[in-house]
């Protein structure tokens, strides 16, 4: 069958169908009662919406909290404090990093030497938050020194062509 003959008998098919569908019941009764159930409870949300309401509401009061807890703390700068923090989520992760790597032998023998020195710069990036603490580059230098850090003690111990 070609394509011109396929389309003819399509044509003539579409064409013998009727054009309305009536419906196989009568839907004025749940057109009824759909509209009697809307008008005796408006007020009533949908069950999907009701888990997003409460989503919404927890996370709205988590960032209130954590609004007013950042405002309540006296003399300590924006820059001061994201170093700060950065600072100890980084000896967290390091930590954990360390602790989780105990027991493996590590590839090369001066990766603490290279993890000292990333300490050291770090330092003196906070030195130069003290001086200057509204510096937005000096925070992102601080933070991918962090991460070099991390890196570097993962790759140490954990190299990519041990995972594969």
């Amino acid at each position: 069958m070609s394509n011109k003959e396929f389309e003819q008998q399509l044509q003539n098919a579409l064409a013998s169908l009727p054009n309305e569908i009536q419906p196989g019941r009568d839907l004025w009764p749940g057109i009824e009662h759909a509209l009697n159930s809307q008008a005796a409870a408006p007020a009533v949300t949908s069950s999907k919406a009701k888990p997003y309401w409460g989503m919404a509401a927890a996370v709205a009061t988590v960032g209130l909290l954590g609004w007013l807890g950042l405002t309540q703390l006296p003399g300590i700068s924006d820059s001061a404090q994201l170093a700060q923090v950065l600072s100890q989520q980084h000896q967290q992760q390091k930590q954990a990093l360390l602790a989780s790597f105990s027991g493996q032998p590590a590839l090369t023998d001066n990766w603490q030497q290279q993890v000292d020195e990333l300490d050291a710069a770090a330092l003196a990036i906070k030195q130069a938050l003290k001086e200057d603490p509204n510096n937005p580059a000096l925070l992102k230098m601080l933070q991918q020194v962090y991460q070099q850090q991390i890196d570097l003690i993962e790759r140490v111990h954990a190299p990519a062509w041990q995972k594969i």
